[in-house]
């Protein structure tokens, strides 16, 4: 054998041994995933997330094992679960929402976690800047803190004559507080009178929108939480019972029944996370790799809930919604 042809195949083995794919001969990279929700609610945004890693080399039990840990909406047992998983000594841990993501960054301060969705970093002390993480977490905000001044502006151009908007609040959530505080502000620029009940288990719901009929509510504002996610099709059949026109932040709650919604698309935010993943197992420091925002927001009607109402949808909201569900 030459000596040029000895280096060209000692460089081949080199490029195979740096592959993802080579892990196939070697343990499987094992990566956590802690979830607020439930499996069967964060399927979809698990299910892009697995495709982006599958397209970028990583295959489902051949080079890499996801172990899931799910709350199924119930945030008092994430640091539990988020114990669960550093015990288990992941590479790195893919967590979301808020909560999870608080879990997993109290729960461990060297592996690397990266962020699928989530509210304000900064103000929650999950990493130094946008720009310059530092620490071991990066990922994707959502910028959920900051939905509720469009989500009541849509609603307003839905009903011109909204006055009265019922607002469910999950006191657990501590992303409740800035939720709260820029509800407010956009209500009150709006001219319109906030009904809110506050939620500290989904056993309440029926409770709360009791609540909101005494409390003549013509409208309904569910902010984005973990637990309104979880229990989305629970809400959406309340307020149609109700009577209450309703918009979220989860394209998902139109098609549980629920008439808009209007935020960024969480699968395009998980199938993003994944190259956060892929970078950090090349070597990428987490606090090197800056946050993302969201690139798109949609606007999701549904023409069916719409005409239960007996709504009908002003042209111009029509032509800027992303997406009319039959």
């Amino acid at each position: 054998m030459t000596r040029r042809k000895f280096i060209g195949l000692l460089g081949s083995a080199t490029a195979i041994v740096s592959s993802p794919l080579y892990a196939q001969q070697a343990s499987p990279v094992i990566i956590g995933i802690l979830h607020a929700s439930s499996e069967k609610e964060s399927s979809s945004q698990l299910g892009a997330f697995k495709e982006a890693m599958r397209q970028l080399g990583y295959i489902e039990g051949n080079n890499v094992r996801f172990v899931y840990r799910f709350a199924d909406g119930f945030l008092d047992r994430l640091p539990g679960l988020a114990a669960e998983l550093v015990r288990l000594n992941p590479r790195l841990i893919v967590s979301s929402p808020v909560p999870a993501n608080l879990a997993a960054r109290d729960a461990t301060s060297t592996i690397p976690i990266v962020m699928a969705s989530g509210a304000d970093p900064v103000g929650f002390g999950l990493v130094k800047s946008l720009s310059h993480p530092g620490g071991n977490v990066t990922g994707l905000t959502n910028f959920a803190e900051d939905l509720a001044a469009k989500q009541l502006d849509i609603m307003r151009e839905l009903l011109p004559h909204l006055a009265r908007v019922a607002v469910l609040i999950n006191v657990v959530n501590p992303l409740h507080k800035p939720q709260w505080l820029e509800t407010q502000s956009a209500a009150a620029r709006s001219g319109l009178v906030l009904i809110p009940f506050e939620i500290r288990s989904p056993e309440q719901f029926q409770q709360a929108f009791d609540a909101f009929t005494q409390g003549q509510a013509e409208a309904l504002l569910v902010p984005p939480d973990v637990t309104f996610f979880t229990h989305q099709r629970r809400i959406a059949d309340l307020a149609a019972a109700a009577r209450l026109p309703s918009i979220s932040f989860s394209r998902q709650f139109v098609d549980e029944g629920g008439l808009m919604s209007y935020g960024p698309d969480p699968l395009d935010n998980y199938r993003r996370a994944a190259t956060f993943v892929d970078r950090i197992l090349k070597g990428a420091k987490p606090g090197d790799l800056p946050v993302e925002r969201p690139t798109k927001f949609e606007l999701i009607i549904s023409m069916r809930t719409a005409k239960v109402f007996g709504i009908e949808i002003p042209q111009a909201l029509f032509a800027r919604a992303d997406e009319m569900v039959e």
